[in-house]
């Protein structure tokens, strides 16, 4: 792996978030924390620290010390006392003990990099079962499962890369919580089909951002510029030619519209002998072996049978609304609704001729408040910030026999999964997915059930 090349101006990759230049000090650390920082104290108050483990003692760099607030960050500059769990970071971009010797952040992204991948996976387990015994008010051990096929060094997993560039116009990313960038010339995290394009190798001048998507099974990547204002519509073409082996739009980030400038503007993915069709700015999960360990879980989970009817909300491209539509058959039916009307086009699109789904755009709450068939099963898979409380009171209110919830926050799903449990229902499984190795996130599936008539 290759680190940053040296910045055309030695200025670019300063850091700029807030409260950069607070000081350093040594501290212990506690825990881990939700969001992928580990907690420590420093004069009676609460410090949010980046790049650390439990039981270490560590010098840290405060990067934000607003002396009204009621805690503080900090990111690790100097490891005294390491954790056994400790290990060399893959991605030296993203290191933040390499970072701070060169006088920067890391670039966000791979926060937990350096800690063993077993003991990433345990440490996620742990701030699950916080956030359900602080949230939810519920007890229970959880297990973090790796994702089918994993890498061992959880590398090379992602589909999907985002990237800035820089002012040399050279392939770059964000530092963390900062507007500062820094050239990269790889991606471990990302499948080899992103890093072969070596993007990093063109005169990206003109362009503000590049998107990067590959089919989950493999395939030719599609690339989407996003130009620069004022940027020629004849400077995006010369870009766009000097790209090989990819499929190339241009994306308006407003509208999520894409205009074609060579190959095709959607990808081809294909989960458990599915075939599905995703526009560039779509969403799909990121990890290559996301679709089929989730659709796995899900069949599992709601053991949809024929004649059945299925709510599927935030339904997305249609992930789970075709395998349920297919499970519940002609005599059955199901509801997919969708908020972003680009996504909710790709749903149409892979539902194309099943005349028993229903396919709304527009909010959950609104749909749900107009829906007055009976639904023997609902599945939800809401964005970050969680379905809300109105949510899950209609869920309830409309009886299904079972609620499979996909999360991708275990705070949001801890928090709704109390208004259930509330409402008399019962968490009868829980399976958590280690589906972003090397970051803090994680994906769930939890199977709800009802209380007894």
């Amino acid at each position: 792996m290759t680190d940053a090349v040296p910045a055309a101006d030695p200025t670019e990759n300063l850091d700029r978030a807030a409260g950069s230049a607070a000081g350093t000090a040594e501290l212990t650390i506690e825990r881990p924390a939700h969001g992928g920082h580990f907690v420590a104290r420093h004069e009676g108050r609460v410090v949010f620290v980046r790049h650390a483990l439990p039981g270490e003692v560590v010098r840290v760099r405060f990067t934000d010390t607003d002396e009204a607030a009621s805690f503080w960050r900090a990111d690790v500059v100097e490891v005294i006392e390491p954790s056994p769990h400790r290990v060399t970071h893959p991605w030296p971009l993203a290191d933040a003990l390499t970072a701070a010797a060169k006088g920067r952040s890391a670039v966000g992204g791979a926060e937990f990099g350096h800690i063993a991948l077993d003991e990433q996976r345990r440490l996620k387990g742990a701030i699950v079962e916080e956030q359900l015994a602080r949230l939810a008010k519920t007890d229970r051990a959880v297990t973090v499962e790796a994702a089918p096929g994993e890498a061992p060094d959880g590398l090379a997993w992602r589909t999907r890369a985002a990237f800035a560039v820089d002012s040399a116009g050279r392939l770059a990313m964000h530092l963390h919580r900062s507007h500062g960038v820094v050239p990269v010339r790889e991606m471990p995290l990302a499948v080899a089909a992103v890093n072969d394009l070596r993007l990093w190798a063109l005169d990206l001048s003109g362009i503000e951002r590049v998107d990067v998507a590959v089919p989950s099974g493999g395939g030719e990547p599609l690339v989407l510029l996003v130009p620069a204002a004022g940027t020629s519509p004849r400077r995006v073409a010369s870009v766009a030619s000097s790209v090989h082996g990819a499929s190339v739009g241009v994306l308006d980030p407003a509208s999520g519209q894409v205009e074609r400038l060579k190959g095709r503007t959607w990808l081809q993915e294909s989960v458990l002998g599915i075939d599905y069709r995703v526009t560039g700015a779509g969403f799909w999960q990121i990890h290559r072996g996301a679709p089929e360990a989730l659709v796995s879980a899900v069949l599992d989970g709601l053991r949809p049978a024929p004649g059945e009817r299925i709510a599927d909300l935030y339904a997305g491209a249609g992930l789970f609304t075709v395998p349920l539509a297919r499970a519940v058959g002609p005599e059955g039916s199901v509801l997919s609704v969708e908020g972003a009307p680009g996504t909710s086009r790709d749903a149409r699109r892979n539902l194309h001729g099943q005349d028993h789904v229903s396919i709304v755009q527009g909010r959950v709450d609104a749909v749900l408040g107009r829906w007055s068939e009976p639904l023997d099963a609902v599945l939800l898979d809401p964005p970050r910030a969680g379905a809300g409380r109105k949510v899950v009171r209609q869920i309830v209110q409309a009886r299904p026999r079972v609620v499979g919830y996909v999360s991708c926050d275990p705070a949001s799903f801890a928090r709704d999964l109390g208004y259930f449990l509330a409402a008399g229902w019962s968490l009868d499984s829980l399976r958590v997915f280690d589906l972003y190795p090397h970051t803090h996130h994680m994906e769930s599936f939890a199977r709800l059930l009802p209380p007894p008539a």
